[in-house]
């Protein structure tokens, strides 16, 4: 897989830890600068810049609030002026909910859909004016496996419904950038095992890592995946939401 990122600028939303650490890392390996955004996690994302450039590349720590237009404008305008424009966009950012529906009070409701869809939208938005007037980009949504199936579950729903509009969203920015030079993908992962919470079996024995979402991650990066958009990898193991 020719996965060769020299000379780009990656820019993961919520890199300072997890999931979204392992794709800056992942991006800086294989020779993109690295933008490591982060809400308030300030040195946490200091420590993940400083590994990003100890792989012999750039790094930069923006901070701002994917679900603010404003804040988001503010925080492409400090990758573009340390890094430059942004090649590559991987929305990582994605809050969740593992509650009853019943139980879960109003603003919770509006953070995990705000996160999750508004977040990838704003950013997707701010980032293709460049990637379309260089005839270049990748955008990798994270979503969630089960969305392909519109899963319905009581715990945990606006997640999902969340996750569902992402993917939807990604197949319709796909088909609006397919003559542009831009890619539009999503990586699904059940669970990793960086979570806070595991549900009782884990299929395949173990867990998913972040070298396993990566993975997904790098081929979407990757020239041979030039002609890959509007594609969903679920890594997961053989997950079937019917065992929720």
């Amino acid at each position: 897989m020719d996965t060769d990122l020299s000379g780009r600028v990656a820019l993961v939303t919520g890199s300072a830890s997890g999931v979204g650490r392992g794709f800056a890392l992942a991006c800086a390996d294989h020779g993109a600068d690295v933008a490591v955004h982060y809400r308030s996690s300030d040195a946490e994302a200091a420590a993940t810049a400083a590994d990003v450039r100890d792989r012999g590349v750039d790094a930069a720590t923006v901070q701002g609030d994917v679900t603010d237009p404003g804040s988001v404008d503010a925080l492409f305008d400090s990758v573009e002026a340390e890094l430059g424009a942004v090649d590559v966009l991987v929305n990582n950012v994605g809050a969740f909910a593992p509650q009853h529906w019943a139980d879960i009070d109003f603003e919770t409701w509006q953070t995990v859909l705000h996160t999750n869809v508004n977040g990838t939208y704003l950013c997707s938005k701010r980032a293709l004016p460049a990637m379309r007037e260089q005839g270049w980009g990748r955008i990798v949504n994270v979503g969630y496996a089960g969305s392909e199936q519109a899963l319905v579950h009581p715990k945990n729903t606006p997640y999902f419904i969340a996750k569902t509009g992402v993917l939807m969203f990604t197949r319709m920015l796909a088909a609006d950038t397919q003559d542009d030079g831009v890619t539009v993908n999503a990586v699904s992962p059940y669970v990793v095992d960086t979570s806070d919470a595991f549900p009782d079996a884990a299929p395949r024995g173990r867990w998913a890592t972040v070298d396993d979402l990566a993975a997904a991650l790098l081929f979407f990066l990757s020239d041979d995946a030039e002609y890959v958009s509007g594609e969903n990898i679920e890594v997961d193991g053989g997950f079937l939401p019917e065992k929720l």
